[in-house]
């Protein structure tokens, strides 16, 4: 009973922690946030009716944005937040979010976020399909406008991602997984994305590469 009850406090203390954060970055970034809702939405707009109902499925279930969050903060800490600072936090967020629809394939998942996953609804096929367009829009997105540095930067995150998913298959029938693989797998499947963030951000508004490395190594500590 004891331990019952100290588990619902401990929740009743983390929610109440991430309300007060989420008020607190709210209250920097608030405006920001809801121009890059915007621009997001804009960004992944399909002519193909099938991918834009899917778009909008996937729009309507967003998760926290914390990704693009680390983005606008990185980006005003160092300077005024500009278009090339939303399209970096819009790339961000069509790659992670790519590497969420192709992930509930590989792990054969039916659910993301309380809902019905990409590949539960629209079977695997379809899902592979989605998350390679994703990522064609945020090269897209990139290219066009220029942004090379931003699509360099991500790059070696989508690479790392890749490398942690891959080691974590080869080592997961290991029961007497070692300490440094473990942090290895964590640094390239969830910090490095987080890291990156951080460093495109810092990087739209400074031009400034070694602030932009100095924003990654605290991205990667976070993640």
């Amino acid at each position: 009973f004891e331990c019952c009850s100290l588990n619902i406090l401990l929740c009743k203390v983390n929610i109440d922690t991430k309300i007060k954060l989420m008020n607190f970055i709210n209250n920097i970034i608030g405006e920001e946030l809801k121009i890059f809702e915007q621009k997001f939405s804009e960004s992944v707009k399909s002519q193909s009716p099938l991918l834009d109902r899917i778009m909008k499925y996937i729009i309507k279930r967003k998760g926290k944005q914390m990704r693009p969050m680390f983005v606008l903060l990185s980006a005003k800490l160092h300077g005024k937040i500009n278009d090339t600072t939303y399209r970096a936090a819009a790339l961000v967020e069509l790659l992670h979010t790519a590497t969420l629809v192709h992930d509930d394939v590989v792990d054969e998942s039916l659910e993301r976020r309380g809902f019905f996953s990409i590949n539960a609804i629209w079977k695997n096929k379809i899902a592979v399909l989605v998350g390679d367009y994703l990522l064609s829009k945020g090269l897209l997105l990139s290219t066009t406008n220029n942004d090379f540095e931003n699509l360099h930067i991500l790059s070696e995150a989508v690479k790392q991602m890749s490398e942690g998913e891959l080691l974590q298959i080869e080592k997961s029938r290991n029961l007497n997984l070692k300490e440094d693989i473990y942090f290895e797998i964590i640094k390239n499947k969830t910090a490095s994305l987080l890291s990156s963030a951080c460093a495109v951000g810092a990087y739209t508004t400074s031009n400034d590469k070694a602030i932009s490395n100095k924003m990654k190594l605290f991205g990667e500590k976070v993640g």
